[in-house]
């Protein structure tokens, strides 16, 4: 699953105030308990007849089940649903009528009582029920769309992750409990139904000429969050990869030409990961949805993996690069689970975040096979790295591996912590172990627990016998315990070699850490030098507080640099001469553009935890000026939105504009406003982000040309580039009147794309006049805004200006009942607390 966690939107939080600790006032609940184990489900088929008009389903269960030991009660999860008959048939024996249904609401259980004991040995039970198809995006919903004749309608989907199967049926809903299905979809004739596998029959249901009764082929062993059927109108374009799987991608009726870049992409990736863990994709088809309503990124179901329209729909024309890129990354993140995730599962949700980090991190390998002009890798660290070492640094973070007990915990778990941290130390461990031996007890993992589950000491037991490292003890350092460490270093020279003192202390964004029970890690720590910034010289692992290395042949007039290519997760504080001697190799460009990033990153977080003035930081940006790095631009441009943030309760606001724009003017005047020939997927990032950074801190010339253009726009004479809108919208707005916003509104209804829509919804936040703002955070609210953006909506406004973040804050509190009802504490909620709780300062250019 993705969440939309603003992780690829480079937000940062500003440690200006700490949050207040807020003590949860929870009602006691009564512990919670698993399903019992005495009889478990070996297969369940499924029949579903939904009514698109009503929004209620019919269901019918026959389940083959296992009775472990003599009982006179079945236990299963089930919620939102009216049984109406259950009855239990022992193998060769008589059916056995259920006499009682006991709901226990909070818990999400049933208890179906029988007269008599149920026997050991196998049986079928059988169950009638109804349900809702809910407007709450979770369990089996209903999601609205408009024909392209403009008729309002819906379609049926589903979203089961983590504990939304029982919404639908009643199930043992628990990823532990594996067993395969054979689902029966009953549905208007003129509907598409999909689900996890190929369609092996369709026929008309004989009560009703309008129906068609469709039934697919039997699924593999499988959990119940991995199940999911759609049904509604789409249409598709279809590939074989490689290796013969069929891969079709349906979008809305009209846009399937907007499929073709998810195909290309899905199409590379499926062998890529077959050649990667050496297993091959086990079924016979994989479809890609865009689902209208969908509340969380995408969704892995085995087979039928769910989307939001702008995480797999590209129109040539009218996206964006940072587009493409996204859909890229998240095919590469849902396809990587149909393995890892879906064959292999874990056991329970303390292990999520094994799921999702492994996910978050393979990704950007395969988006690196598929498009090495992307420079994918330097983006994950200013994605990825840096944001998750920024929220690994405040007080109220957690550890990766968080012990779940009731599963409705695990909304909180899905965060950044779980994803990016989870992302970083994963690529900290490849790192360690080296390429080939990783493979090597990868496939090893999948291989031993295919169709079963595993818990994360297991992939530690694979990849230590495979690699002979004692990885178990190394990464629990990192999964167990929260934060991480700085590592302090100095140097001095002795004859031909060079001394290292290396020691580390958890770094927290408050300061050092100076308690007694100071925490340590297992550190794999790199060291290069000037010779060959590039190639590792040197690899150590600091497993005590303090140690010294030594180099040989190394002369005096060169330099040492900590964890080249960035990959240890960690901060480095430098001794004044160290760094002195590295910061040549920012302005000649001799350092990787990863350390060059790294570098400033880390300094700037050491200024924001007051261990070296603000003054040192400033400096060092000005050494930037050369730079020609997308990703390295974009971490600087991050780290200034965040001093501008700051700087705006004080009287230096407009100094630190006029930095910005000094900073920002010469790399402006070299990439112009027009793309020329030859250029690539980042110089038109660059592009976006150091106009939309210039038009932002009011750079006259910029802002002039930004509303000419603006103006050719909206009268027709002349359509923005895609990858120019973003900064234009928010260079216009940021110093617009209510004129411009009325525009921009009237772009918004006339958007086609869900793309513009949210490109548009993202940037609203930037007028500055009291009473815009507040007709903004009204637009939030309004049927205009799909409910799943409305965060989006609201973050923009928070995230903008000092008045921005009050009046946001006012509105949350106003509208809480709204919100929440809205919601129902599903993770939209809670990531738009997070958003104001931190001051989420965003980049100016969020992913548009």
């Amino acid at each position: 699953m993705l969440l939309l966690l603003g992780r690829r939107r480079h937000s940062t939080p500003s440690s200006s105030a700490r949050p207040a600790k807020i003590e949860k006032i929870m009602p006691e609940r009564r512990p919670f308990v698993r399903l019992p184990t005495d009889v478990y489900p070996v297969n369940y088929g499924l029949c579903l007849k939904p009514d698109l008009i009503d929004f209620t389903f019919e269901g019918k269960l026959e389940a083959v089940v296992e009775v472990t030991q003599a009982t006179n009660q079945i236990v299963m999860n089930c919620a939102d649903i009216d049984i109406i008959t259950a009855s239990f048939a022992p193998e060769g024996g008589e059916e056995i009528n259920a006499t009682g249904f006991n709901y226990q609401n909070e818990d999400e259980k049933v208890t179906l009582s029988f007269p008599s004991a149920l026997q050991k040995g196998s049986g079928t039970l059988k169950i009638d029920f109804v349900g809702e198809l809910n407007d709450k995006m979770k369990g089996f919903y209903r999601s609205k769309y408009a024909t392209p004749a403009g008729e309002i309608r819906y379609a049926a989907v589903t979203q089961f992750e983590a504990t939304d199967a029982r919404r639908a049926f009643p199930c043992w809903d628990e990823p532990a409990i594996k067993a395969t299905f054979d689902i029966t979809l009953i549905v208007p004739k003129d509907r598409v139904a999909l689900s996890n596998m190929n369609v092996i029959d369709r026929k008309p249901y004989p009560d009703d000429e309008n129906l068609v009764e469709v039934k697919f082929a039997t699924t593999p062993i499988m959990s119940t969050y991995l199940v999911a059927f759609v049904i509604g109108e789409y249409d598709f374009v279809e590939s074989q990869s490689s290796d013969g799987v069929t891969v079709r991608v349906y979008t809305p009726i009209g846009k399937a030409e907007q499929g073709k870049f998810a195909l290309e992409v899905a199409t590379k990736t499926l062998p890529f990961y077959k050649d990667y863990f050496n297993v091959p994709y086990p079924l016979p088809k994989i479809d890609l949805i865009a689902i209208a309503d969908f509340a969380a990124g995408a969704m892995e179901n085995w087979g039928l993996v769910t989307y939001r329209e702008t995480a797999l729909l590209i129109d040539p024309k009218n996206s964006c690069s940072s587009s493409r890129q996204w859909v890229a990354l998240v095919v590469g993140h849902e396809l990587a689970h149909q393995w890892f995730g879906n064959l292999v599962t874990m056991e329970w949700w303390t292990h999520l975040w094994l799921n999702e980090g492994f996910a978050s991190w393979i990704e950007y390998l395969c988006v690196d096979h598929c498009f090495p002009e992307y420079d994918i890798w330097t983006q994950f660290v200013s994605a990825d790295y840096t944001r998750a070492l920024d929220l690994d640094a405040l007080d109220n973070s957690h550890p990766i591996e968080v012990n779940v007990g009731h599963p409705s915990e695990v909304d909180e778990i899905f965060d950044a912590i779980s994803y990016s941290k989870g992302a970083s130390v994963i690529r900290m461990l490849h790192n360690y172990i080296g390429d080939e031996d990783f493979r090597k007890g990868m496939n090893a993992y999948l291989l031993k627990f295919q169709h079963k589950n595993a818990s994360t000491e297991d992939l530690w037991d694979c990849l230590e016998q495979a690699s002979g490292k004692p990885i178990a003890a190394v990464m629990s350092s990192w999964t167990k315990q929260m934060g991480f460490p700085i590592i302090v270093v100095d140097q001095e020279q002795v004859s031909d070699d060079r001394i290292l003192k290396i020691s580390q202390k958890k770094f927290c964004a408050s300061g050092p850490h100076n308690g007694e029970d100071c925490p340590s890690w297992m550190v794999p720590i790199s060291i290069c030098t000037s010779e060959d910034p590039a190639c590792t010289k040197l690899k150590v692992l600091l497993d005590r507080p303090e140690t010294s290395i030594t180099l040989n042949n190394i002369s005096p007039d060169q330099w040492v640099k900590i964890n080249p290519g960035t990959v240890g997760f960690y901060r480095i504080q430098y001794s004044s001469s160290m760094l002195e001697s590295l910061l040549p190799g920012i302005r000649d460009l001799t350092l990787q553009p990863v350390d060059r990033l790294g570098l400033q990153n880390d300094l700037f977080s050491l200024s924001r935890a007051g261990m070296i003035s603000t003054v040192e930081v400033l400096k060092l940006m000005e050494a930037f000026v050369n730079e020609p790095n997308y990703t390295v631009w974009s971490d600087l441009s991050c780290n200034l939105g965040v001093l501008s943030s700051l700087l705006s309760h004080t009287d230096f606001h407009e100094e630190i504009q006029e930095f910005i724009r000094d900073l920002f003017t010469p790399i402006g005047l070299k990439l112009g406003w027009d793309s020329r020939q030859g250029e690539g997927h980042l110089d038109a990032l660059l592009r976006g982000l150091v106009l939309g950074k210039l038009g932002k801190a009011g750079h006259k010339p910029t802002l002039e040309e930004a509303r000419r253009r603006f103006k050719d726009h909206v009268e027709g004479k002349q359509i923005l580039s895609a990858d120019l809108r973003s900064p234009v919208y928010l260079t216009v707005l940021k110093h617009g009147d209510s004129t411009t916003l009325d525009t921009m509104l009237k772009l918004h209804k006339q958007a086609d794309m869900q793309e513009e829509k949210n490109r548009i919804e993202r940037v609203l936040g930037a007028i500055s006049a009291p009473d815009l703002i507040q007709k903004v955070l009204n637009f939030a609210l309004s049927e205009e805004v799909r409910p799943q953006d409305t965060v989006s909506v609201i973050g923009g406004v928070a995230g903008s200006s000092k008045h921005g973040r009050k009046a946001a804050w006012k509105f949350v509190k106003d509208n809480w009942e709204e919100l929440h009802n809205r919601y129902q504490g599903g993770f939209l909620i809670s990531r738009l607390i997070k958003k104001y709780h931190h001051h989420l300062v965003s980049c100016v250019l969020k992913r548009t």
